[in-house]
Order: structure tokens, then C-alpha cells, then sequence
């Protein structure tokens, strides 16, 4: 069985070892704290021994289950039971810019992710409590133009490397560590540089970070600490640190990479290597969501093959009038619209955008919903993205069907469906939540999307992919409400003839 796949059940098994002793005890403790609410729950009572048979069902369908309660309560608010506490789940639309606009000291990003990563036992409280690598990144990649010829480069590499094709045969390949190699490689090329981003050691220990991570899901605070990381990755930071305490910012030859973007940012208890470490870990956490939207588009350009012509079509065209620019990826409206749609159904987990009410009087929302002080609040993203108010045959994969609305705008800015700029793949909305939305959208998404849309590119214009067994798509992982794709899914590819 491959480490990885050993990893993820060995984790899973340790969730339900801890919870079940815990589990009772905990939502008796929040029980006593929300007896006020009169928000319904989304399914049963609040009476204590249906909660815990609920959260305790909500492990094994937890998909389904926030469907029906979606279905019930999916116009405003509803909470469901887990383990340790109910979570408040805001649906309406309105609610949820009002949620995503609301100031930190109200409504705080920094207290869902710390409760979402659990970050005491994985990347640390400090990572939440000063979150200076968000403005740092936001303007290291401000000008994803000049980054875009290495961005390309290693991808091209990286592809080649890691796929290792001989001639023009067909070679079966598990597709989730073959493209965590291939993002890892891109993302550490435009972070980090040559030659660290081509050291194995190097991605071995940034992959086994993130996926140790990951798979820490929400309700387990009861299992042991996660293991310290290996920082032998810091022997990069040292010398670059040193040099900053010597001379300061201003000296011959600084890198334009990560690690001077950090610096440009952090206050002197940040300068050591090992805190930049954190926090360049934390930030390779990030492209978590990369690999799984490009495993997920592979799998659905696999499962529906007709949309290989037209995408390649595309790609094809855009290189050869405009090159390999960033400019010409964003011209590949198709692919965009592909990658959005597959982002809808397969990359967008049920729950999503965690936050925390630290206001002492609770928020209250526009319709009179008062949420209580310490609550957690989530979106139900997969509900959301499949509403059939919203999006027409919702669970139907329809390729194109973004680029049609776009060309229904006929060049301007708005059209029958709306703004134009609504129907891009890195635009969020509050039925488009994929990269959050609001003040906290993620920072980093104009760069993955760009890394998302070449990836594709290439892959259309260099190779041919099948799945492995015709009309079939590896089905996703899914564990109470976390979802994944497929660890173990496979593919055919080979070199176009």
C-alpha cells in the first residue's frame, strides 16, 4: 500500500479511536451554550443523545447529510452537531458577503483557521496570531508577469521529470503524487528558485508537512501532537537571514524570492530561519488546493473526453498568435471555464470559509439571526455551488458552461447573466467560494489560477490522457466533511504523437 494512502488511514483510524470517549462530554459542554440559539438544527433535535448520534453519523455521511439539511434550511442559517460543539452554517447569499466583510474583531478569519488546522498541534498559534505572510505574499505575487518565464519553465520540467515517458507509449500513473510533485516543484521555482526547487529532499519534506497537516481533520483535538518538522530545509533561510541583520534590506544581489518578502514583513523575534521555515510551510499548505483542483480537472478531462479537442484547440491557438505568457494564459477562456466547473463540483468541499464570532454580543445578520460569542461558522460550499437556483442542471458536468456565459456579455461588462467578471475561475461570490470571498479571499489564487490554467495547457498541447477504465472517474475521497480526490485514481498518458 503506498505511504501515502498508509498515512491517511492510519489518521483516520486515530479520529475515531479519540473521539469516542471525549465525544460526549464535549457536546454536553456546548449543549449548555447554545440552548439560547433558536436556529434550527439541520437535522433532529437539540436533545444531547440525538446530537451525538448525529455528529457520530455525520463521519460516515456527512455529505449527505448537510444535502438534506440544505435542502431543508439552505435559505439563511442552520448548525449541525459535531463532536465538540454545533457549527453555524450560513447559506443565503446575503449572508454570506455580510459574514465575509465583517471586521476580525467581530467575525475572525485567524480564529476559524486556527481552529480548522488546529494550529497549537500542527504549524503553530503564532502562524494565526500574526499573519504577516499574507501581506507579503499578496505583494511578492503582485506582479505575477515577472514570474511567469520560471513558472513555465519548471512546469515544463517538472511534467517531463516526473512523468518519465518513453516514445510515444501509454503509461498508467497515479495521478495525486505525480501532480503534488508537479505543483511543488512550479510553486517552489517562483518561492524559492533554483536549485531548491528541483531538491527531492527538499519536496519530500514540504509535501509530508502539508499532507500530516491535511489530514488533521477539524474534530480532533484530542489526538497527540503532530510530530516538530524537519527543518533541515533552514540551512536556505540562515544565510540570507544573517546577511539582512548585517546590512539590512538594501544589499547587492537579494533574491526577489519568498524569504525577502517574509523579511520585508516580519518583526525581528520573526528573523531565524526556523520561524521562516513555519511560515513558508504554511504557505506551501496553500497549494494543497492547486494539486486537487488540477488531479480533479484530469479526472474529468478523462471521464468526458469530448472536451479534450476543444480545450487543445484553444491552448493551441493562444500559443501560436500570443506565446507562453501570462497574458495568453488568461486569454484561454475555455480552459478557465473547464477548471471553474470542475472546481464547482469536485474541488469545493462540502463546508468551507471557517470563522469564529469573538464579538462578546454575538453577530447579528441583516434578517435578525443572532449568532452567539466563541460560535464557528462555515459555508456549505458543495451545496452552494450545486443550487439549482443558481446554476442550471446543477450536478451536471458542463464543461463550457462559463465561457458561454461569458460570451453572452459580447465584450462588455454586463450581460444577461451578469458582470463578465463574475464568470472568471479566480472571481469570488458567495456562490463561488472555492478561494473564499470577501476580505480574506485567498491572496494567492490569481497565482494558482494561472499555474492551474498552464498546467492544463500543456498537458493538452503536449499529451494524451485516458482514464483507465473508459466512462469511469476515480470517485473522491470523502470522510464527515472533508473531501479529497482519489489518492489511488490512475490515468493513461503518453506523448502526443
Amino acid at each position: 500500500m503506498p505511504p501515502m494512502d498508509m498515512e491517511i488511514r492510519t489518521y483516520l483510524l486515530y479520529i475515531l479511536a479519540a473521539v469516542s470517549l471525549p465525544s460526549l462530554a464535549s457536546l454536553l459542554y456546548g449543549q449548555r451554550h447554545s440552548l439560547k440559539s433558536t436556529i434550527p438544527p439541520f437535522v433532529g433535535t437539540t436533545n444531547i443523545i440525538s446530537s451525538c448520534l448525529t455528529a457520530f453519523k455525520l463521519q460516515f455521511s456527512g455529505t449527505k447529510m448537510l444535502h438534506k439539511a440544505y435542502a431543508q434550511h439552505g435559505n439563511g442559517v442552520f448548525r449541525l452537531p459535531s463532536f465538540f460543539r454545533w457549527t453555524y452554517l450560513i447559506s443565503e447569499p446575503k449572508l454570506v458577503s455580510e459574514m465575509a466583510s465583517a471586521p476580525e474583531h467581530i467575525v475572525s478569519f485567524n480564529g476559524g483557521l486556527e481552529d480548522v488546522l488546529q494550529t497549537d498541534w500542527t504549524i503553530g498559534q503564532d502562524v494565526t496570531e500574526n499573519p504577516y505572510h499574507t501581506p507579503a505574499i499578496r505583494v511578492g505575487l503582485r506582479n505575477i508577469n515577472q514570474y511567469f518565464p520560471q513558472l513555465h519553465d519548471e512546469l515544463v520540467h517538472a511534467f517531463d521529470d516526473t512523468l518519465a515517458l518513453q516514445n510515444h507509449e501509454w503509461k498508467l500513473i497515479t495521478v495525486v503524487p505525480t501532480i503534488m510533485q508537479i505543483i511543488s516543484r512550479s510553486t517552489s521555482r517562483v518561492f524559492l528558485g533554483l536549485p531548491l526547487c528541483r531538491n527531492q529532499e527538499y519536496l519530500d519534506l514540504t509535501n509530508n508537512h502539508n499532507m500530516r497537516i491535511f489530514f488533521r481533520l477539524t474534530d480532533s483535538p484530542y489526538l497527540p501532537k503532530l510530530p516538530e518538522t524537519d527543518y533541515r530545509s533552514a540551512d536556505h533561510d540562515s544565510q540570507e537571514c544573517q546577511i539582512e541583520r548585517d546590512v539590512g534590506h538594501e544589499w547587492p544581489d537579494r533574491p526577489n524570492d519568498l524569504i525577502s518578502w517574509l523579511l520585508d514583513f516580519a518583526e525581528e523575534e520573526e528573523r531565524t530561519a526556523e520561524a521562516l521555515v513555519r511560515r513558508i510551510l504554511t504557505l506551501n499548505l496553500a497549494a494543497h488546493n492547486t494539486w486537487m483542483s488540477l488531479t480533479a480537472a484530469l479526472y474529468d478531462l478523462t471521464r468526458y473526453p469530448e472536451y479534450v479537442l476543444p480545450l487543445r484547440e484553444e491552448a493551441e491557438w493562444v500559443v501560436a498568435d500570443q506565446g507562453w505568457t501570462r497574458t495568453s494564459i488568461s486569454n484561454m477562456v475555455k480552459i478557465d471555464s473547464f477548471l471553474r466547473e470542475s472546481q464547482r463540483l469536485s474541488a469545493s468541499g462540502p463546508i468551507g470559509m471557517a470563522r469564529q464570532i469573538v464579538a462578546k454580543d454575538g453577530f447579528t445578520f441583516s434578517d435578525g439571526t443572532t449568532v452567539p460569542y466563541g460560535s464557528f461558522l462555515s459555508v456549505p460550499g458543495h451545496n452552494v455551488n450545486t443550487d439549482p437556483v443558481v446554476y442550471e442542471n446543477p450536478e451536471v458536468f458542463d464543461g463550457f458552461r462559463f465561457s458561454r456565459m461569458r460570451e453572452g456579455c459580447s465584450g462588455s461588462r454586463e450581460g444577461k447573466e451578469g458582470s463578465i467578471f463574475t464568470r472568471h475561475m479566480v472571481t469570488t461570490s458567495p456562490n463561488h467560494v472555492v478561494y473564499g470571498h470577501g476580505r480574506h479571499a485567498c491572496p494567492g489564487r490569481f497565482f494558482a489560477a494561472t499555474q492551474l490554467k498552464t498546467a492544463l495547457a500543456h498537458v493538452l498541447i503536449n499529451y494524451d490522457v485516458k482514464a483507465e477504465t473508459n466512462g469511469i472517474r476515480p470517485q473522491d475521497h470523502e470522510f464527515s466533511l472533508f473531501k479529497v480526490p482519489n489518492t489511488l485514481g490512475r490515468i493513461y498518458v503518453r506523448k502526443r504523437v
